[in-house]
């Protein structure tokens, strides 16, 4: 059995993979420095050791302190030492961003398992903290792509730097025109960020010079597809687990 760990900005992903297959993914908050979260991350760490034969553990990460922290709990609870995507595991595609060493591992693991499991070309759409779009070559290499503030961080943007409007709950809106405040901030964020999903698509796709299979991913993604015109290929909320899983198999 293998554990493989998505450390993100908001929370921090354990998916149980036996033979490729995922048995299990469950998350916790990515708040190491909060007691309540200590005491869960311990109490999981300990029911997993418990209930799971585990062999390895892999962790792509975007957090390098939170990474530090985790890895040492590992090999305390489960004595195993994870091997860490990056470090102990190059990700095996050509990587033709300006400067490679700045793209976030989960981009590159994402845009490597879009195109081992669907094909290329291809446009991956990651729904996390921040929205990434990132483009696959026909060649099957990783070009580049987009980065932009995610539904929850542009919500708080906007209840915090703004006088009168308010927090609201992230919760999809019943049509466009908003007949209250919440209801307008709820409809610029889900038609707003689908019509912007369509868009960069187009626009990918125009200077990639081809028609990329459309991949979404991250934990908004089969909520803003709904919210899509342009055909998606896939919604694969494990794409990062099983990119893992392709890694070490």
């Amino acid at each position: 059995m293998t554990c493989a760990i998505d450390i993100g900005n908001s929370t921090i992903g354990f998916a149980f993979l036996k033979e490729g297959r995922l048995e299990r993914v469950c998350k916790i908050e990515n708040e190491l420095a909060s007691e309540l979260v200590r005491v869960k991350l311990a109490n999981f760490l300990e029911s997993a050791a418990d209930r799971y034969s585990l062999k390895r553990v892999v962790i792509c990460s975007v957090v390098p302190e939170v990474l530090k922290k985790l890895s040492a709990r590992i090999v305390k609870a489960w004595g195993l030492r994870p091997v860490v995507v990056g470090r102990d595991v190059k990700i095996p595609i050509k990587n033709r961003y300006q400067s490679p060493r700045q793209v976030g591992k989960d981009r590159l693991l994402c845009a490597f398992a879009a195109r081992e499991l669907y094909g290329a070309p291809a446009v991956v759409i990651d729904l996390g903290t921040a929205i990434t779009f990132d483009g696959v070559s026909p060649a099957g290499d990783y070009l580049g792509g987009a980065i932009i503030p995610g539904l929850r961080l542009s919500a708080e943007a906007l209840f915090e730097k703004t006088a009168l409007l308010p927090r609201v709950h992230i919760a999809e809106p019943r049509k466009v025109i908003g007949a209250t405040t919440e209801e307008s901030i709820q409809s610029g964020l889900f038609h707003g960020y689908g019509s912007l999903c369509d868009g960069m698509v187009v626009r990918l796709g125009e200077e990639m010079k081809c028609r990329p299979k459309v991949v979404m991913t991250g934990g908004n993604a089969l909520v803003m597809r709904r919210f899509m015109k342009h055909a998606v290929m896939a919604v694969d909320e494990d794409l990062i687990f099983k990119g893992m899983s392709l890694l070490v198999a």
